[in-house]
């Protein structure tokens, strides 16, 4: 098994980004999951004074209440412990996967005294925080399919609107010149470079760590129109842009398939879609895309199955979102137009995403069904606690699938921190050393908007320069990294 020759992140140090995680994020996570759950106990009270009082569903709804006060106390214990620095508790045996798993590392790091919130390999206790988050809905009979983030997951989607629609009519004004772009290379590559910017930096939305952002701060976060895409360019600080439009250009007539590893549901899951309707359907370079998503509630914001499958219901409805609002001074397209026009734009880009997952164009990793905790050797990894350096020894069924794929897209913070080990690689890493021996099994491309330390393939020499003017540039997502790999041969 590899092992990185650099120490993980931990938050013994004080200067990191995870010391702020363990200190303030964490406990704000937490304390909207008990508030939240309070809510929602108080709404179900209220409920019950409607009901007869020996009625079947009375005795259900008394007990869902008891089920929810006994999360409460669980997630403020968890709260409690968590700021005194006390050791981390097993997982308990709720029926899910990876229970051994993470409890033979916590007896390991017991082992070494690094069992605690503050002395945990941050990757580590990040993962486990929401692993055991999961065991306190799965031990009861009410709450077990509640994703107790779905909330904040379906109110941001619904601030994306704007954005949304923009993007909408993008690719219906793309329509009218989609044979001349399939066949002409040059126009291909603006386009691509524009569309995976959309896609790197619609993962600007990540709900576990905009704790204090209103919904106007995340709308600008999502600003998508040309002009904001040109002005973002000098912030990628590795850029692989060409060598990913190059290495595309030789899979035409391939019938490739491409994989994207997702993270955050809404606004981003919907710049994936479109940035896998524009490979599948304006470029001869793509015939499938396979997205991954992950089985239980994770890192707040990232895709499960059931918000995969309620995304285009949601486009689809004509309620979802509110009603553009029309703007004279507006240099956004999308603001401008006829409420009619807008609406038609986004209805016909995702019938036309109903319809590639009915022929199997696009396909989820797992059944389109699976619930909440439902265990599958396909995407159980992706939960797990591990790096994903060791994929073929850890999950070989993930990684036998993945190495059939003509380019695996990971997206997000997370993704990129798993591909590295989250240790504190010297900033000018090559990243291919810093994937380990998953280094060529695949081709991988990273799309990431830098909001943990770790960082490689960056020059040395802008890294110092970043770090002399005081930029917190590692962690406040306004930079970000295009990581390309091909496979080796």
């Amino acid at each position: 098994m590899f092992e990185s020759p650099f120490p993980p992140y931990d938050p013994t140090d004080r200067s990191g980004f995870s010391y702020e995680t363990v200190v303030k994020r964490w406990p704000i996570i937490l304390t909207g999951i008990i508030d939240m759950i309070y809510q929602l106990d108080h709404e179900i009270g209220v409920s019950l004074h409607t009901l007869p009082a020996s009625n079947e569903e009375t005795i259900n709804v008394e007990e869902k209440i008891k089920e929810g006060k006994s999360i409460i106390e669980k997630v403020g214990k968890l709260k409690y412990d968590m700021a005194r620095d006390r050791a981390l508790e097993l997982i308990p045996h709720d029926g899910e996967a990876y229970i051994e798993e993470y409890n033979v590392e916590l007896d390991k790091l017991a082992q070494n005294k690094r069992n605690t919130w503050f002395t945990a390999p941050w990757l580590f206790a990040e993962c486990y925080l929401y692993r055991l988050l999961r065991s306190f809905f799965t031990q009861t009979t009410h709450w077990r399919d509640f994703d107790p983030f779905s909330l904040q997951k379906q109110e941001t989607f619904r601030s994306s609107g704007k954005a949304i629609y923009q993007l909408a009519t993008t690719i219906h004004e793309l329509e009218v010149e989609k044979d001349v772009v399939r066949n002409d290379p040059a126009k291909l590559a603006v386009l691509f470079k524009e569309m995976i910017q959309m896609c790197l930096w619609g993962n600007a939305t990540d709900l576990s760590l905009l704790t204090h952002m209103s919904h106007d701060d995340i709308a600008t976060l999502q600003t998508v129109g040309k002009d904001a895409q040109a002005a973002r360019r000098e912030f990628i600080l590795k850029d692989d842009q060409d060598k990913v439009i190059k290495y595309l250009e030789d899979l035409k007539g391939k019938d490739a398939r491409v994989d994207f590893v997702l993270d955050n549901a809404g606004f981003e899951l919907f710049t994936d879609f479109v940035f896998a309707d524009f490979l599948v359907t304006y470029t001869p370079y793509v015939s499938r895309v396979v997205f991954h998503p992950k089985l239980i509630p994770w890192f707040v914001s990232d895709v499960t199955p059931p918000d995969f499958a309620s995304t285009i219901p949601s486009l689809h409805s004509e309620s979802f979102f509110p009603e553009p609002k029309a703007d004279a001074t507006a240099r956004d397209t999308a603001a401008t137009l006829p409420n009619a026009d807008v609406h038609q734009h986004l209805k016909t880009m995702v019938a036309r995403w109903q319809s590639y997952l009915d022929s199997g164009v696009f396909s989820l990793s797992v059944r389109a069904e699976t619930k909440l905790g439902e265990a599958n050797d396909k995407a159980n990894f992706w939960t797990g606690p591990w790096p994903y350096w060791n994929m073929r020894e850890l999950a070989p069924q993930v990684w036998s699938d993945l190495k059939d794929s003509s380019l695996v897209v990971f997206k997000g913070d997370l993704n990129y921190r798993k591909l590295t080990g989250d240790v504190s690689w010297p900033v000018s890493t090559p990243f291919e050393e810093a994937v380990g021996p998953l280094a060529g099994d695949f081709p991988i491309l990273s799309l990431r908007t830098n909001k943990a330390d770790v960082v490689v393939g960056v020059p040395q020499d802008v890294a110092d320069k970043l770090d002399a003017a005081g930029e917190k540039w590692r962690v406040n997502g306004k930079y970000a990294l295009v990581s390309f790999l091909p496979r080796r041969v």
